[in-house]
């Protein structure tokens, strides 16, 4: 693996109102998705509005690597001339996901029911988050995996020569493991079924419709169960990737805190599986709007119009809401230090599995900027002190994790003294024009 890169600071200090238009990048979940099941189907995939950040870039990659024909044709613009279900090749070389935790689960399990070994690893931060939650259910198709102890990366994983359909149950809500299971189903013969208690993304539900894949989808009191029918030829697509919900929080979250801003968010996915941080504002009472209502590659979007207000509440975030904005509650967490009273974000365990321990993370680095807060194993509460509420003037550890390097810099543009972040380097990861994007509404960063 190359030498890990110099740390690069990044201060952010209140400045004018944001103003302009937003235009954030494609969906995280959606790209990885379309770029491994276009490697799945056989002929031709094109897709456009790919997110180019690093972990996408990754598994592009590592699809190359396992056989497909990956080609960027223009911004954005990507065609993959796919290899067919069981058509893995055995990779000549280790498999580097980087960041993506994402990335090198759904990339297991494409690959767990095809009989060969490939070796996975990835930056410091993927190195130390567990494997075993998607290992495991991939163990009962017959994979073998063997790596660190605790079952950490580097990892290598034995594809199952004969695989068998599985049964399997989510223990958590998680859309990684979901997905990987249904992934590694595909080359499976009769049904894989997996069912979830609680809902969780349902990208690669709808993509695998859309590319031929026979599922159905049946309900019940025990919960949601996807079932799969193994070894189906998958065509080819156009895949369209909407904007990114996650990425585009930051700006949204933002033009709530700075007063007087006026920011537009265009072609961002509303999939009601990714917009809990949305509803979650609606409650807080913030103006936002949502236009122009459409779908687009088979995911509804709109266009959001946010203005700062100043009257954001506290509210009792619901914690079944949880999986629909896993990804968000950092920025939420900032954004509550602006509210008039306490935030409360329950059933949010899952943060501390992440790229980083999240909430730990969200935590000290709020407490360092003088907001107030109380911190469970799952909960987190946000004493806010309304929109001149937050101290700021500290330097904040961002712990390789790009969302907590966004989220501080959103609050270091509302707070009373500048906010600085040890590190902005995984910006790079998710939301590579996040620093210009944000210039461009009027943000003050500098190194």
């Amino acid at each position: 693996m190359p030498a890990p890169a110099a740390p690069e600071p990044m201060t952010a200090r209140a400045a004018g109102p944001l103003r302009g238009t937003a235009e954030v990048p494609g969906d995280k979940s959606v790209s990885h998705r379309a770029l491994i099941l276009g490697a799945l189907a056989v002929g031709t995939t094109r897709i456009s509005g790919l997110l180019e950040g690093e972990d996408v870039l990754d598994t592009a990659a590592a699809m190359r690597a396992f056989g497909a024909t990956v080609e960027r044709t223009g911004p954005g613009e990507w065609t993959v001339a796919g290899v067919g279900v069981g058509g893995f090749a055995e990779p000549r070389d280790v498999i580097d996901c980087g960041n993506s935790g994402t990335g090198v689960r759904l990339i297991m399990g494409a690959m767990a029911t095809t009989p060969i070994v490939a070796t996975f690893t990835g930056d410091a931060s993927l190195r130390s988050r567990p494997m075993g939650r998607v290992t495991d259910p991939l163990a009962l198709f017959g994979a073998r995996a063997v790596g660190r102890k605790g079952g950490r990366l580097p990892m290598t994983l034995v594809g199952a020569a004969e695989p068998v359909p599985v049964r399997y149950t989510l223990p958590v809500a998680s859309a990684q493991v979901k997905s990987a299971v249904l992934l590694a189903g595909l080359n499976a013969p009769g049904e894989t079924a997996v069912t979830e208690r609680e809902p969780s993304r349902d990208h690669t539900e709808r993509m695998l419709a859309g590319f031929g894949a026979r599922l159905r989808i049946e309900e019940a009191p025990e919960g949601r169960t996807i079932v799969l029918t193994g070894q189906p030829e998958l065509r080819p697509q156009a895949v369209a990737v909407p904007r990114d919900p996650s990425s585009a929080a930051f700006p949204v979250a933002a033009a709530l805190m700075v007063p007087g801003s006026a920011v537009r968010v265009p072609g961002v996915s509303r999939n009601p599986t990714r917009d809990g941080f949305y509803r979650t504002l609606v409650e807080m009472g913030a103006d936002i709007a949502f236009e122009n209502p459409r779908i687009e590659g088979g995911e509804p979007v709109a266009d959001l119009r946010v203005r700062h207000s100043g009257g954001l509440r506290g509210i009792e975030v619901p914690p079944d809401r949880a999986a629909s904005m896993i990804d968000e509650y950092p920025v939420l967490a900032a954004l509550a230090a602006f509210a008039e009273g306490r935030t409360l974000m329950r059933g949010i365990r899952e943060l501390r599995v992440t790229e980083s321990d999240r909430l730990d993370a969200m935590a000290r680095g709020l407490e360092a900027c003088g907001v107030c807060l109380e911190e469970g194993e799952d909960s987190l509460a946000v004493h806010g002190a309304g929109p001149a509420g937050v101290a700021g003037g500290a330097r904040v550890a961002v712990r390789l994790d790009h969302r907590i390097a966004m989220s501080f810099l959103c609050l270091g543009l509302a707070a009373r003294a500048p906010v600085t972040i040890d590190d902005a380097g995984p910006i790079a990861t998710s939301f590579p024009a996040f620093l210009p994007l944000m210039a461009g509404l009027g943000a003050v960063f500098a190194p």
